[in-house]
């Protein structure tokens, strides 16, 4: 395969790989591919970064078949031959793995859906990565995942928080990096046509009816009326973004003593 992505894509890969120190000698890199645009992307980035950059470095890639059922209770299509055949074009050694994500999520109604898939399909990665040899973990989060997930934290848990570029999990020793945290989700969409890739269909009987999409489309909504919504909230999840705030809340044991000394004069 001729591998070969445009100057201004190749540009935002590298701003990523440089600013935070992604890659470096004897990495083991396993990819999480779920066959969407998004993951056949950051593989074919990362086949490019293995072929152009001074760094001697392993990849592999990993897809975690949740084993969901339609409606009738069939297995859901999950048609991932087709990016089995995209990792054997780009010389990535490539593996499947059933773990039934479905099961559970069914025998915990109580809990939100994607947070169960989510949880049970970073167990099951970290596990595989901790039985071959793996040291980092690349996932095909962009720019536009990054702003969502800011803007979904502090309406729905009144924190400031999304994912960082580069994260160590202290228990398991190994690091999550994300290659793609420059890309908008249009230019992904882009490239995959250039590219002819017909991404794989989720099987998640949840896509398109989620938190993310409600936060997704707001964003969309607004945008016309504030034109700057986006970069204004891609600036704030910046550390150095932040302004004046309140102290945090005191106890009622931390102002027990003040309390009284208002009451007692």
């Amino acid at each position: 395969m001729n591998l070969n992505i445009p100057q201004l894509y190749y540009s935002k890969l590298m701003r990523a790989v440089v600013e935070f120190d992604m890659i470096h000698d004897g990495d083991h890199i396993l990819l999480g591919i779920s066959g969407g645009k998004d993951s056949i992307f950051l593989a074919y980035a990362m086949a490019i970064l293995k072929k152009r950059l001074n760094k001697q470095f392993k990849l592999s890639a990993l897809t975690i078949n949740p084993q969901f059922k339609d409606a009738q209770g069939r297995p859901a299509l999950f048609d991932i031959e087709r990016a089995k055949d995209f990792m054997a074009e780009l010389n990535i050694p490539y593996e499947i793995i059933d773990v039934d994500i479905a099961g559970t999520i069914a025998t915990t109604p109580d809990k939100n859906p994607c947070y169960t898939c989510a949880f049970f399909r970073r167990g099951a990665v970290n596990r595989y990565a901790m039985e071959h040899d793996v040291n980092k973990i690349a996932y095909a989060h962009h720019h536009d995942d990054a702003v969502e997930t800011f803007l979904m934290s502090l309406l729905y848990s009144g924190q400031l928080h999304t994912f960082t570029p580069v994260t160590y999990l202290d228990r398991t020793k190994l690091t999550v990096i994300r290659p793609l945290v420059y890309f908008r989700e249009a230019e992904l969409i882009d490239a995959i046509k250039i590219h002819g890739f017909d991404p794989v269909k989720s099987p998640c009987p949840h896509d398109g009816h989620t938190v993310r999409q409600d936060v997704k489309e707001l964003i969309a909504r607004l945008e016309p009326e504030i034109p700057d919504l986006y970069d204004h909230l891609g600036a704030a999840m910046r550390k150095g973004a932040l302004g004046e705030l309140w102290p945090a809340a005191k106890t009622r044991a931390e102002m027990r003593q003040t309390y009284f000394a208002y009451k007692n004069k």
